[in-house]
């Protein structure tokens, strides 16, 4: 039994909506003005990460005293001693796993020395041969 047209009509005509509003859409994912040329020019990424603008006072007072931090500031600030931190903590952490590394090679390296030492010395005769080198 054959489907009924008007269906198969639908099918074709839904089909060719899609196809034809799909080309109003971009599907590229969004790019920053001057991302590249800042990077290119060892700046931030965004002119708001770092810099005079995000780290100086927005003011100061007309006697010259400067302005209290604000909480962007203060935030900032925090966070990057909290980065300053973990790097301290990490950088330590490999530092002491290179030296127990380096403490674990010398072990091995006296265990088989001290192996080779309990080994059978040659006695007699086969002192006095010479070995080919």
């Amino acid at each position: 039994m054959l489907p009924d047209p008007s269906i198969l009509l639908d099918k074709v005509a839904f089909r060719l909506l899609l196809r034809l509003s799909s080309r109003q859409f971009s599907t590229t994912c969004g790019v920053r003005a001057g991302d590249k040329w800042r990077k290119e020019n060892g700046l931030s990424r965004t002119g708001s990460e770092y810099g005079p603008l995000t780290d100086l006072p927005d003011w100061s007072f007309a006697d010259g005293r400067p302005a209290p931090p604000l909480k962007g500031h203060l935030k900032r600030k925090q966070q990057r001693e909290d980065i300053a931190r973990r790097i301290v903590m990490l950088s330590s952490e490999v530092d002491m796993g290179i030296e127990a590394w380096r403490e674990k090679q010398e072990e091995a390296k006296r265990v088989e020395e001290h192996k080779k030492s309990l080994l059978l010395k040659p006695k007699g005769k086969l002192m006095n041969k010479k070995t080919p080198s």
